[in-house]
């Protein structure tokens, strides 16, 4: 097998980390290969422990490379963390010539990008949301245009140069080229998002164990993300707390018993509950359980909506709420959902892909296989954006010397 027909898309999350090996064909990308590790050396999205997180990668990837039957040398790899902050930005050239070219398209593009950003962070996605040529706006591609004026508004992503580079390192150490840093919430969406509810308007809610990321897309176009640092760890600690039951226990329940709206259980339903330090472990009704849940489901829901309405691009979002990512499986978060957003909503799954589909049809597999799929694409022929493992500053300008004595030639 080719080695440029192989893409892996691993999302090193604060629960799991995933390592998803897909197969690039004339038709898409099939699943050859999939392998999961518990996560331990992470918080709130962000490596705390980089022996910890090197030994999950490795032994996700050992999984991966013997269902895939290959070996695994680059991966494109997950960012999240509280963090990660997403604003807008736009630029204006002038048009040489008189027809846009893909010179003037870069150059808006870097125009767009001459924002001041602290030496502590680093932009990791430029995202074109549309271009304008002199007044005609809502243009997806100005290439071949006439027009004398070009603008482009787009969302630029940054993040914290340590954790990046944290990031990175622990794919290094665990043997690994990093082939790009990409957002989670963007590579969630790539997999569960319809193009239809791209263009009517939807905010993709991720749901993972250390964060819950947000994205808002509109017109074919994201809008606005941000990552709040809340998720699945913080129910299982309330239901540890609330219950007196080990940690693992809690994680358990919450995952074959948890439910978020309290209401949509009766006061029979008995679940057996694991006592701390050797005791008997003793029965508990649902109904309590839910009870313990509903006030966080509610708090990391509300916290959203708030971001939402904060946003501006609330009343933008047509086709409602996606809700993606392991916690979003709990029974009763989709009514609950509905309840505080006052929108439809479902839950997402990954989707436009083929091979072992089945073995993550999953959402708390939405990024991983996303990642796989931004991947697959940006492999197919599009230019490599600049890479966060190139952390040398002075080899980073020296290149973009090189590029504009190349313009000017």
């Amino acid at each position: 097998m080719a080695k440029s027909d192989i893409v892996v898309g691993l999302d090193i999350g604060t629960t799991k980390i995933a390592a998803v090996v897909g197969e690039v064909t004339p038709d898409g990308v099939d699943i050859i290969g999939i392998g999961t590790s518990p996560s331990t050396g992470l918080r709130r999205g962000v490596v705390v422990n980089i022996e910890q997180t090197v030994q999950s990668i490795k032994k996700a990837l050992e999984e991966a490379e013997l269902m895939a039957g290959c070996e695994i040398r680059s991966v494109y790899a997950g960012i999240a963390g509280s963090h990660i902050k997403g604003f807008n930005s736009h630029g204006v050239i002038a048009v040489k010539g008189g027809e846009v070219t893909q010179r003037d398209v870069d150059r808006v593009i870097e125009a767009a990008k001459a924002v001041a950003i602290p030496l502590d962070r680093e932009v990791i996605h430029t995202l074109p949301q549309e271009f304008i040529v002199d007044d005609q706006r809502g243009i997806a591609d100005p290439l071949g245009m006439a027009g004398v004026r070009l603008e482009v508004k787009v969302h630029i992503v940054t993040g914290a140069v340590t954790s990046a580079q944290n990031i990175v390192r622990s794919c290094h150490r665990a043997g690994l080229d990093v082939s790009n840093i990409v957002l989670e919430s963007l590579a969630s969406s790539k997999a569960v998002l319809t193009a239809e509810e791209r263009e009517i308007g939807v905010a993709l809610v991720d749901i993972g164990g250390g964060t819950t990321d947000l994205a808002i897309f509109s017109k074919d176009s994201i809008k606005h993300t941000s990552v709040l640092a809340l998720g699945g760890n913080n129910l299982t600690n309330d239901i540890a707390f609330g219950l007196r039951t080990p940690m693992m226990s809690a994680e358990k329940i919450k995952v074959e018993h948890g439910c978020a709206l309290a209401d949509l259980l009766s006061d029979d339903e008995v679940i057996e509950v694991p006592s701390v330090g050797g005791r008997d472990s003793r029965g508990m009704s649902k109904k309590v359980l839910a009870e313990i849940c509903e006030p966080r489901c509610e708090e990391i829901l509300a916290l959203v909506d708030q971001d939402l309405i904060k946003s501006g691009y609330k009343n933008l979002i047509g086709a409602g709420v996606v809700l993606t990512g392991g916690t979003s499986l709990i029974y009763g978060l989709q009514d609950l959902a509905e309840q505080i957003f006052d929108l439809p909503v479902r839950i997402g799954y990954p989707s436009g892909i083929g091979g072992l589909k089945d073995v993550v049809n999953s959402p708390k597999f939405a990024t991983a296989v996303g990642l796989l799929l931004y991947g697959a694409e940006e492999e197919r022929g599009h230019e490599k954006p600049f890479r966060i493992r190139d952390d040398n500053v002075f080899n980073r300008i020296l290149g973009k010397m090189k590029k504009w004595f190349t313009d000017i030639a």
